[in-house]
């Protein structure tokens, strides 16, 4: 039997009794409908998380930390690492190496100290953290009131809302998140003053034996520098909505300023009590060094190039596994869930198609009379229930999507009433549409295996003498 004569029959086949075709098709496409919205939703959170990753800044960045820090002397020692006491200091030379490897953007040092600020003459004591120029587009800094930073060696200053909140006498047991950056916008052009411990390098002092001893034992380089008080007028340019228990990296602290100008003023770092470069007392070290990267897909090879350089590296990719192996998992489990409907309908077909042999024993018995194989008859049933699925995949993809939009815009209707920005967490990608289609295919065909043989197995004298 060619192919157009066996479409033919098939749909005439499927038109006839149109009711039951239908209601076994609704039945696929309701089955589809649900597997498409479980791994859509899978989808759509995994893909919210990788966007809020990405924008934080961190997605595509690599944190430095030396070998030194007492931080991470208790994590498991490799052999082939050099030990913590012969490890580089993590200075302003290794910052300028590690930002000429290979696919990075840039390296900048993580300052950030506890100061105190006055504004209107109240003391303010608070954490101050430099931000570099292409912190701006973060999403940290999205909605702000007033502006970010005009230049990096700017006299200006961007606040957290809370700390806003602080300078307005704003009365903090009422819930600061009742506001918004736009309502301390009064602030903006305004200037506060920060007093801040400066680090001046000095002469070398003689020591003792005893005390270069001392030294060795701790490592810390006979260096002499003195810490003398300073004042900075900066100018208020930014009101930032941030969330104080979320901030992560260089957000963390409450005041920001221009990374140039924190440098520049050579604040007293604690770093400065341990790791001052023996070469150069005038070489600042750092606690840790962020390293952007041009691809997130190249932060693992500029992380083992920064351990190769004696640092110890770790990228948000690193805590970012187990998270993948989550959805990895969850995407199973919905897929599961949303394939028992789909199991379901299959039942709907071979129970169709079989009640469909009862119905044409006379017409098979015909068919195979005029000489009709069994090959023949096998697979105007697998046309049929292949038709169905078929129907049925590309109704449940729609059925789907439109599932996945309208509980997606009643949810952002609650984020909105709930002062909660809206959120985008229904993904159905075109492998989706395509795959799902293809699998209700593949169960309907599944499903008439059993009576496609049947059919083909019918003795046409019994067919025709069926009455």
């Amino acid at each position: 039997m060619k192919l157009p004569d066996l479409t033919e029959l098939a749909l005439r086949n499927l038109r006839e009794s149109v009711l039951r075709n239908s209601l076994t098709t609704i039945g696929i496409s309701v089955g589809v409908a649900s597997l498409v919205a479980m791994l859509s939703l899978g989808i759509g959170l995994q893909q919210l998380a990788s966007r809020h990753l990405e924008k934080s800044g961190l997605f595509d960045t690599v944190i430095v930390t030396s070998r030194r820090d007492l931080r991470h002397n208790g994590r498991e020692q490799n052999n082939s690492e050099p030990a913590p006491s012969e490890s580089p200091t993590l200075d302003e030379a290794a910052r300028a190496k590690m930002e000429h490897l290979p696919n990075v953007l840039e390296a900048y040092p993580d300052i950030r100290f506890i100061t105190e600020l006055r504004f209107e003459d109240k003391p303010h004591l608070t954490m101050v953290s430099a931000l570099p120029e292409s912190m701006k587009n973060n999403d940290a800094f999205e909605g702000m009131a007033g502006q970010f930073f005009t230049s990096t060696n700017a006299d200006e200053a961007i606040l957290q809302k809370s700390f806003a909140a602080e300078l307005m006498g704003k009365d903090s047991k009422r819930g600061i998140d009742q506001y918004k950056a736009a309502d301390f916008s009064s602030l903006l052009g305004k200037q506060i003053t920060m007093r801040y411990a400066q680090r001046q390098a000095g002469a070398p002092v003689p020591e003792t034996q005893d005390e270069k001893d001392v030294d060795e034992l701790m490592d810390v380089p006979a260096t002499a520098y003195s810490v003398v008080s300073r004042e900075q007028k900066l100018t208020i340019v930014g009101i930032a909505d941030l969330d104080p228990e979320s901030m992560r990296g260089p957000t963390r602290g409450k005041v920001f300023l221009p990374l140039g100008l924190a440098e520049s003023l050579h604040v007293m770092q604690p770093t400065d009590l341990r790791a001052i470069a023996s070469s150069s007392s005038n070489q600042p070290t750092y606690s840790s060094i962020s390293v952007r990267v041009k691809d997130p897909k190249q932060v693992e090879s500029v992380e083992n190039a920064i351990k190769k350089m004696g640092f110890n590296a770790f990228s948000i990719l690193d805590a970012t596994r187990s998270l993948r192996q989550f959805f990895a998992v969850l995407d199973l489990f919905l897929g599961i869930f949303g394939s028992l409907a789909l199991a379901v309908a299959s039942i709907g077909i071979v129970n169709t198609l079989v009640m469909a042999i009862l119905e044409r024993r006379r017409e098979i018995g015909i068919m195979k009379a005029i000489g009709a194989s069994d090959g023949d008859v096998r697979k105007l049933f697998f046309a049929e229930a292949g038709a169905m699925g078929i129907l049925g995949g590309i109704a449940g993809v729609a059925l789907g999507w439109t599932i996945g939009h309208v509980i997606n815009f009643g949810t952002n209707i609650y984020l909105k009433r709930q002062a909660l920005p809206p959120e985008h967490f229904w993904a159905v990608p075109w492998w989706l549409v395509g795959a799902a289609v293809a699998f209700a295919f593949v169960v309907s065909l599944v499903s008439g295996l059993y009576p496609a043989g049947r059919a083909a197995r019918l003795d046409p004298v019994q067919a025709l003498r069926y009455e």
